[in-house]
């Protein structure tokens, strides 16, 4: 079937009569047209059919309405639905929203920031892979491009950021194990990253004194609330039972709960640190043919929507997902729209949601 000729704006004009000039700054809706040629204008598109072409818009206006964001790994169900607050309000304010993925891998996401920026986007939402340096977010601040960062903010850099707190709530969902009984209580992290200093070293310092987490990744952060909590009920830490999975991945998350679970003195009771590595261990768990809660208590980080399909259901910490991104949307065309004032980092509240994957441990 053929297409039907585009219709131009030069068209429109001449069914107004007016000049090709006029009827882009109506169209485009930049510059004055007194109300009546505007209306003469916008009957003629109306009559013809014509469709603006955003990209000569966006050239004459120097606005495209549409942001970037960079997702570290659109697979995960945490950042599909933080994308869905983003959408929501992008949408409701006429922008269009172009979505890339880093995979937690710092070229590529150099990479997805400069492909955004061809694409002439209004600002960017980044989760940014290293916290620690990010020149080429600093360079993009500097030339004057709305950024704002989710999940975790990069150290030192001028722009607005919405995380949640990992630490604090963390913290009381290992509290929660502890006040049930639970004296071995492991944990399984990504802990991917790397900071400066050994894993163990980390664990040693932090385990006797409260260390600054500010510009630690989220995993590093959720260990961080493990050993706060084992310190506040004056806990020794068994280092065997920190387990660091090394990467975004439920298999590797599976293979560490599957040594612990055939560990001689196994955990009775289990953190994992994100939505990724709770469904490794479930599946170490259910080959094994563990009975939650009966053999081991369980609280996941992500509050996914499987967690209460299972019975029993699964104690979770439930993050503000979709306010992560509604919020983050809404500082970023804030700036887009001329805000000037000093960044603002948002660190949201997440809730433990109790369901009944916790017990006391059988004597």
């Amino acid at each position: 079937m053929p297409t039907s000729p585009k219709i131009t704006i030069t068209q429109v004009a001449a069914e107004a009569g007016v000049s090709t000039a006029t009827a882009g700054r109506v169209l485009g809706n930049y510059g004055y047209t007194s109300d009546d040629v505007a209306a003469k204008v916008r009957a003629a598109a109306r009559k013809l059919g014509y469709k603006p072409n955003s990209l000569a818009r966006s050239l004459a206006t120097g606005k495209s309405h549409t942001i970037g964001v960079v997702a570290a790994d659109i697979d995960n169900a945490f950042y599909a639905r933080v994308l869905r607050g983003i959408g929501d309000v992008a949408r409701s304010r006429g922008f269009g929203v172009i979505l890339t993925n880093s995979d937690e891998d710092l070229e590529r996401e150099r990479e997805a920031v400069q492909l955004l920026l061809e694409k002439r986007v209004d600002g960017l939402i980044v989760a940014p892979c290293d916290v620690q340096g990010s020149a080429h977010l600093h360079s993009l601040i500097a030339g004057g491009c709305p950024a704002v960062q989710i999940d975790r903010a990069a150290y030192d850099l001028a722009a607005d950021s919405v995380t949640v707190d990992n630490r604090g709530s963390a913290r009381e969902a290992v509290n929660h194990l502890l006040k049930a009984g639970h004296r071995r209580i492991a944990i399984i992290a990504e802990l991917e990253q790397r900071h400066s200093g050994s894993l163990e070293e980390f664990v040693r310092q932090a385990s006797h004194f409260s260390v600054s987490g500010e510009t630690l990744y989220p995993s590093w952060q959720r260990l961080q609330g493990y050993l706060d909590a084992h310190r506040d009920f004056g806990i020794p830490v068994d280092p065997n039972l920190i387990r660091r999975a090394g990467s975004y991945s439920s298999e590797a998350a599976r293979q560490e709960a599957t040594l612990l679970l055939q560990s001689p003195e196994r955990p009775t009771a289990l953190f994992t640190g994100d939505g990724t590595m709770s469904v490794g261990a479930m599946q170490a768990i259910a080959d094994s043919n563990v009975q939650i809660p009966d053999q081991l208590s369980l609280i996941c980080f992500d509050d996914l929507d499987w967690m209460t399909f299972t019975r029993p259901g699964i104690t979770t910490i439930h993050q503000p997902v979709h306010r992560i991104g509604s919020m983050a949307a809404e500082l970023l065309l804030a700036r887009i729209a001329g805000d000037t004032s000093v960044p603002k980092h948002n660190v949201l509240e997440a809730r433990l949601q109790v369901r009944g994957s916790v017990a006391p441990p059988k004597s």
